[in-house]
C-alpha cells in the first residue's frame, strides 16, 4: 500500500517551475508517519501541466490507494478537472498556503476527493496524510494516539 504525493508546478507571473522541495523536517515527518501506519509515500514534483497529468495516471495504475494532490498552478486546468473523475484512486487536495493568503481549490465535485488540507503552509501535507490514513483505516500509531474521527 502506498500514498502518492503529487505536486503540480508553481507559477510566479509568467514563469512556471517545479514546486520547491518540501522542508526536510516535514518530509522526514511524512515518511516516518507513513511507516508508523504501515504504508509508504512516493513523492513527485511536476514542472508542467502535462507532467502532472501523466503522474496522476501513473499513480492510478500503481499500488497506491490515495493521492495527496497539490495542483499548484494547475488548479484551474480544464484538463486536470476532466481527468480527475476518471481516476480510481481517491485524493486529498493539499495546498501549502497560509491561512492569511489561501490558494484557490479545485471544484468540490471533481473526482473522488476525500478532503482538503490547507492553511498550514507545508504542514498542510501532514494534515492531508492524516486524512488519507484515516480514509484507509490506518490512522492508529504505535503510541496508541488516534487522530481523526
Amino acid at each position: 500500500m502506498s500514498i502518492f504525493i503529487i505536486r503540480g508546478p508553481e507559477a510566479t507571473g509568467q514563469l512556471i517551475r517545479t514546486a520547491q522541495p518540501l522542508p526536510a523536517l516535514v518530509l522526514k515527518s511524512l515518511v516516518h508517519r507513513a511507516i508508523d501506519a504501515g504504508t509508504t509515500v512516493a513523492i513527485r514534483a511536476c514542472g508542467s501541466e502535462q507532467e502532472l497529468l501523466d503522474a496522476l495516471r501513473v499513480a492510478d495504475h500503481s499500488r497506491g490507494e490515495v493521492t495527496l494532490l497539490d495542483p499548484g498552478a494547475c488548479v484551474d486546468s480544464a484538463r486536470l478537472q476532466r481527468l480527475l473523475p476518471h481516476l480510481h484512486n481517491a485524493y486529498v487536495e493539499v495546498h501549502d498556503d497560509d491561512a492569511r493568503a489561501p490558494e484557490a481549490c479545485l471544484p468540490a465535485d471533481v473526482g473522488q476527493r476525500i478532503g482538503v488540507a490547507r492553511g498550514y503552509c507545508a504542514q498542510s501535507y501532514m494534515h492531508a496524510l492524516e486524512i488519507a490514513l484515516d480514509h484507509l483505516g490506518c490512522s492508529e500509531i504505535a503510541e496508541g494516539v488516534h487522530v481523526g474521527t
